[in-house]
């Protein structure tokens, strides 16, 4: 029952134009959607989002928006891109569909890293096309702050048209009967207390072993993007730490069969099947097992430039902080961290159990880059080819792009009219070389 509108040509087809794009689409057969519309200034594209935004509850699908894009394509591929977003295409998002309910309760769930997150239980409501029963309240400051308490009647949204959040309470349609909501002291799950990190609004739960933490650690480790163990849900996640067979992700690759069997819910196949799963997931590439490690604020997509930066865990444990800082789209708080987890013991003893018990990591091909290690700044026009060409021919022999100049520069290339950029690099003493002895090096 899969469906969609064709909106783009990855191609070079000869089209000029996004409209033209649309047009050949839908001549191929391609369904293009039948809103889509030109407009000549910022006016006619507010005119067109209001007349969208009307018409967005009689769609037969869910949108948050519109995206108004350049109609040029010429123009929309010399824009370019910051990071992964281009220049030439922006989101105009609706207010977020907003309904009310009452809080039945607040309660305490803790995340894999240990943080303590505050959650509306919510009478059932629908709101942008699904039934909400919980919703986040972000932290104890933001329930300070909106004056939240239990039996509330309170405003809720779907942020972005997906997490449920409690925008604000109705103090008006207050009963009296409304309690307020007490920080606990202490962890829910341990008994531990709860602690913060100076300059942060959350708390935290320090002990590491509690099995709450334990048990989210080991959910986020078997998921689809890290380990992605089959037959391993949160339940039986939930058996395997209650029964004492498992106190960390490392005690998963020594599970027999006999281990599950005595277990309620496992069957002599269903526990074969569980261990084959393990035993198919030892062998896994190095992002991913970068990603399962739960290193804080680094994603899937930083996990993968990790990896073929470094190409191996030893690099990562040797490198410095300022090597890291040098990483595109790596800013000084991800690179800290990244850091800081490659410089605590426990974390090394634990990725040391994993290769201890059959872990097998699949490096990065290795391949020789002539410009491996070197950053580039790109400045004013060039002429032989787009900016957003020659920082591909850079990154596709190794090298670095950075959009600021530092004295980790190692060249800056200075187009015709370069800007600040050319002055900061002559301050600092930064080597400048032309587009000429650019296309020397990447060639």
């Amino acid at each position: 029952q899969l469906d969609f509108f064709a909106y783009q040509i990855i191609t070079d087809l000869g089209q000029k134009t996004h409209q033209e794009e649309h047009k050949f689409c839908a001549s191929l057969g391609f369904r293009s959607n039948p809103y889509n519309q030109y407009c000549r200034d910022g006016r006619e594209v507010i005119g067109f989002y209001k007349k969208i935004a009307k018409l967005r509850n009689k769609l037969a699908y869910q949108i948050d928006g519109i995206v108004v894009n350049v109609n040029s394509r010429r123009l929309f591929k010399k824009l370019g891109a910051v990071g992964r977003a281009p220049r030439g295409a922006v989101a105009y998002k609706f207010p977020a569909e907003q309904v009310t309910t009452k809080i039945k309760d607040i309660v305490i769930q803790i995340g894999r890293t240990g943080r303590v997150t505050p959650v509306a239980v919510l009478e059932p409501t629908r709101v942008a096309g699904s039934v909400v029963s919980r919703a986040t309240l972000h932290n104890f400051d933001q329930i300070k702050r909106l004056g939240i308490k239990i039996d509330d009647t309170v405003i809720i949204q779907k942020a972005g048209d997906v997490i449920p959040e409690v925008v604000e309470p109705l103090p008006n349609l207050r009963t009296g009967k409304e309690k307020k909501f007490v920080l606990p002291k202490k962890c829910p799950a341990c008994g531990t207390k709860l602690a913060r990190r100076s300059g942060e609004v959350d708390y935290y739960c320090p002990n590491k072993k509690c099995f709450a933490l334990t048990k989210r650690y080991i959910d986020f480790f078997v998921s689809k993007k890290a380990f992605d163990i089959e037959h391993l849900g949160p339940k039986i996640v939930e058996q395997l730490i209650a029964n004492g067979l498992v106190r960390g992700p490392a005690d998963l690759f020594l599970l027999k069969e006999g281990d599950l069997k005595p277990l309620e819910r496992f069957a002599e196949k269903s526990a074969s099947n569980l261990v084959k799963a393990i035993q198919k997931s030892k062998k896994i590439s190095l992002s991913r097992f970068i990603f399962a490690l739960g290193i804080r604020h680094v994603g899937e997509e930083t996990a993968i430039d990790i990896a073929n930066y470094f190409a191996s865990l030893k690099n990562l444990e040797k490198v410095s902080l300022e090597k890291i800082i040098k990483l595109p789209d790596i800013g000084p708080v991800v690179a800290r961290s990244i850091f800081t987890f490659f410089r605590d013991r426990k974390n090394l003893d634990f990725i040391k159990s994993l290769l201890k018990n059959g872990v097998e990591i699949e490096l990065p091909r290795k391949i020789k880059k002539k410009l491996a290690g070197l950053t580039f700044v790109l400045t004013g026009a060039l002429s032989s080819m787009t900016r957003d060409e020659a920082k591909e021919r850079v990154r596709s022999l190794g090298g670095d792009i950075s959009s600021s100049v530092s004295k980790l520069t190692d060249y800056v290339v200075a187009g015709t009219e370069p800007g600040s950029k050319y002055s900061r690099a002559k301050k600092l003493g930064v080597k400048i070389i032309s587009e000429k002895e650019l296309l020397k090096l990447v060639s």
